[in-house]
């Protein structure tokens, strides 16, 4: 708009046209656009370069900090990066991509006997397993563990390279071999094809195990087993364990 009335174009009538008011325009006219940190910028590119496909602005924003001191924000660092046109290579993970056992309705179902309520008096009353997906280096590993609700403990659990009903069947050997005489838990997952499986429920009810299960789509329902899993991957300590894990298994 300023070229077009270098060229002698009528700013009421330029304003008219694009639907600009003319407070915005005097107030973007004595605050003209200014870089974001630019003090910081060199040392952001240098970190975004030291890896082939660049790196996200929550790791530029940790460099940052912990080489330089630097007080920011990651949201900064996000600014900052499209400011600068850059922006990390690697493809972000979708839904399609993500690993779902959920194949609809292929077995036996059960209603939601824990309904959201976790809490218990003792070991080996409530209990909640699920399976999840570990990226390492040599491929996918996949953890599936028993969460004991009331000792706060993994009690059995097992990993595999495929999640198929073997692993269950192992996880289920390790969880009967450790339970003591006489317990009879409530057992919660969610409604993945595994658990509708003929070997899963028949042998729960052999153990006497009453079997919960999650509504559709509805992870909350099985909120505290997906808080262990959240905190295994927040670090490296454990995403380390379940390699070793596995490959003492293999051993």
């Amino acid at each position: 708009m300023a070229a077009l009335r270098l060229d002698g174009h009528d700013l009421g009538r330029l304003l008219a046209c694009s639907g600009l008011k003319r407070s915005t325009y005097y107030y973007a006219l004595s605050h003209p656009a200014t870089p974001t940190r630019p003090e910081l910028r060199s040392a952001v590119a240098e970190i975004f370069s030291r890896t082939p496909n660049g790196c996200g602005h929550r790791q530029v924003a940790m460099c940052l900090r912990a080489e330089l001191g630097a007080r920011i924000a990651d949201k900064t660092v996000l600014k900052m990066m499209r400011e600068m046109g850059i922006r990390c290579g690697i493809r972000r993970e979708t839904d399609y991509h993500r690993y779902n056992s959920y194949k609809g309705v292929v077995g036996e179902t059960f209603e939601n006997v824990i309904g959201r309520d976790f809490s218990a008096d003792a070991p080996w009353q409530k209990m909640g397993t699920d399976v999840t997906e570990f990226k390492q280096p040599w491929g996918k590993a996949y953890f599936a563990p028993v969460y004991d609700f009331g000792s706060k403990e993994i009690v059995a659990w097992s990993t595999s390279t495929s999640p198929d009903m073997a692993q269950q069947v192992e996880l289920l050997d390790l969880l009967m071999a450790k339970m003591p005489e006489g317990a009879t838990p409530v057992l919660h997952s969610d409604m993945g094809w595994q658990y509708q499986h003929e070997a899963w429920t028949r042998r729960l009810k052999k153990a006497e195990i009453t079997q919960s299960m999650s509504r559709k789509g509805n992870c909350l329902d099985n909120g505290a087993t997906e808080q262990v899993f959240g905190h295994i991957k927040d670090t490296d300590n454990g995403n380390r364990a379940i390699d070793e894990g596995y490959r003492r298994k293999c051993a």
